[in-house]
């Protein structure tokens, strides 16, 4: 004799098409203009800081760079949908959130110049740096998560992983310690389809990414990671649980990375051109965008305006970036050992002086 133990289900949410046209009638909470022009408008923002942030590492001005080129709307959404006591564990492609919660785009391009100062911007407060280390900040974000449950505090934590990531046990250990403790951690799989040049397909046979919440035993599911409005949904309420105490939540965000992996990458090299306009199709920007426009909230008067509006900001922030004094070279030494070894007190000698004729010859960022 058989019997079922268990049965499970992943709920897919999506409340727009493609062009931005609604797929059915639209739930009351989704009318009137905000939040829905404060996401576009911050979607555009993250967009030009983007595209300025290429343009100075292919000029030398800024290191390797990881876009966030069609995932602006995860970014956006889930920031907004943060309170300010929650805590925020990002990954590297999360810039738009950092923003949102406060980080100074200036600290933001002194992080991706090669300078750790940037991550520790005193308008982080709570938040934790980048984590490049992959999948690690979900252990991480857990650990935070603990301390909230046992002081007691009604705060959520929210961490976002690439779906290359989900494949590392770090992530699978997270789940695990999440559900059987009950932690208020929201985990956000921006599934933009790549883990660099590993598609979706090869990386995990199962049908969605979300379910792998159910070995858990939490709550997984699925969102159309280009529909705000479906976002908004999704999101608010997993955040909402976090705080009540009803436990973690895993969403999965299906997306698509517009851009290479990272500027050290040529993504032409394993996947088609057709592949790529069929996912532009998909934009999350323009998707808001159309939308707004249906509904009355948007017009091009609005958006020539933030356009440039968005520009100057971004401009601002630049020069104050480059205007920055280069990092102490004896940072690099001073912190590894209680007293310097003679070798390494000759190699910071030799680094003042490279550093000195460095900062006679120009800028330090350049």
């Amino acid at each position: 004799m058989h019997e079922i133990s268990y049965r499970g289900e992943i709920r897919l949410t999506r409340y727009l098409d493609e062009s931005g046209a609604p797929l059915g009638d639209m739930p009351d909470w989704a009318c009137g203009e905000q939040p829905w022009v404060h996401y576009y408008q911050q979607m555009v923002l993250a967009r030009q800081f983007d595209t300025k942030a290429i343009s100075l590492q292919r000029t030398g001005q800024l290191g390797t760079y990881a876009s966030l080129l069609g995932a602006e709307a995860i970014d956006v959404v889930c920031a907004s949908r943060m309170q300010t006591e929650d805590v925020l564990v990002p990954y590297y492609r999360n810039h738009a959130m950092q923003m949102i919660r406060g980080t100074p785009i200036a600290r933001l391009l002194q992080y991706w110049g090669g300078d750790e100062r940037g991550s520790s911007a005193p308008e982080m407060q709570h938040d934790l740096p980048n984590a490049v280390p992959i999948a690690t900040q979900c252990l991480h974000a857990c650990g935070v998560a603990t301390a909230l449950k046992l002081r007691q505090q009604h705060q959520a934590v929210l961490t976002v992983i690439g779906d290359g990531g989900t494949s590392k046990g770090d992530f699978m250990e997270a789940l695990n310690v999440a559900g059987a403790w009950q932690l208020p951690v929201v985990f956000v799989i921006n599934n933009n389809q790549w883990a660099i040049s590993v598609p979706r397909s090869k990386q995990c046979i199962a049908p969605t990414l979300a379910q792998k919440a159910l070995g858990a035993g939490i709550r997984g599911e699925q969102v159309d990671g280009n529909d705000a409005i479906a976002l908004h949904d999704v999101v608010g309420q997993a955040l909402e649980r976090a705080r009540a105490g009803k436990g973690p939540t895993l969403i999965e965000a299906l997306s698509y990375r517009l851009s290479d992996h990272t500027t050290a990458d040529d993504a032409t090299r394993y996947r088609s051109a057709d592949e790529l306009k069929a996912a532009w199709a998909r934009d999350p920007v323009a998707r808001l965008r159309h939308w707004l426009h249906q509904q009355g909230h948007w017009d091009e008067a609005r958006e020539q305006a933030w356009q440039a509006e968005t520009k100057q900001l971004i401009e601002a922030a630049v020069a104050d970036y480059l205007a920055l004094p280069a990092q102490p070279v004896d940072d690099l030494y001073d912190h590894l050992y209680a007293e310097c070894p003679p070798t390494l007190a000759v190699q910071r000698e030799q680094a003042r002086a490279k550093q000195a004729r460095h900062e006679q010859g120009g800028s330090g960022h350049e």
